[in-house]
């Protein structure tokens, strides 16, 4: 899972494992953990005006938040794992590439942002939470429309789950576009 290189030791599997969730549903050719990180960023990019939230720390929050997963994988609900452990490995796996880094300050602002949105414990992490839920039923109406299945999973796990302004606006926009069959081949 670590290559040594002209960058040291860096995790390579984080930029090409494909989320789980979608291969247990076959869908061919599903996105990366990083295309997701990706595109959560993006998100937090374009967001208009969020007051009192600063977007840069929303952007490294989205960057870093499934980071742990280059090495635990990506543990999915369906796997059965307790969320306890989930956090454990992954606390264990942050660890371990904080280690890997040398340390320093880079090391402790990726743990504090990752630490950060595990915890909840602030707006733009409350922000990037929601990023993660919109951004995985974009994908799902996506994934509707091009592979003509049913992913309704993803949509009820989410339902009554975002907690800010612009999780809930953009929410109810995916939701609408797949009601009006916007999702629909």
């Amino acid at each position: 899972r670590w290559t040594t290189g002209r960058w040291g030791r860096a995790p390579l599997m984080e930029w090409t494992t494909k989320r789980k969730g979608w291969i247990n549903h076959s869908i061919k050719g599903p996105e990366s953990i990083a295309d997701h990180m990706y595109r959560m960023a993006l998100m937090a990019l374009i967001a208009d005006d969020l007051p009192a939230v600063n977007r840069e720390r929303c952007i490294k929050i989205a960057i870093v938040h499934d980071i742990a997963e280059a090495i635990v994988g990506d543990i999915t609900p369906s796997d059965g794992i307790p969320k306890a452990e989930k956090s454990r490995r992954e606390q264990e796996a942050l660890n371990e590439m904080c280690e890997v880094l040398g340390g320093g300050s880079t090391a402790e602002e990726i743990k504090g942002l990752w630490e950060e949105y595990e915890n909840n414990s602030s707006v733009e992490a409350n922000l990037v939470k929601d990023f993660d839920k919109v951004e995985m039923i974009l994908q799902a109406l996506e994934y509707e429309k091009e592979h003509g299945k049913v992913l309704d999973e993803f949509f009820l796990s989410t339902a009554g789950k975002f907690q800010t302004e612009i999780g809930k606006s953009w929410a109810a926009e995916v939701n609408s576009r797949r009601s009006n069959g916007c999702g629909q081949n």
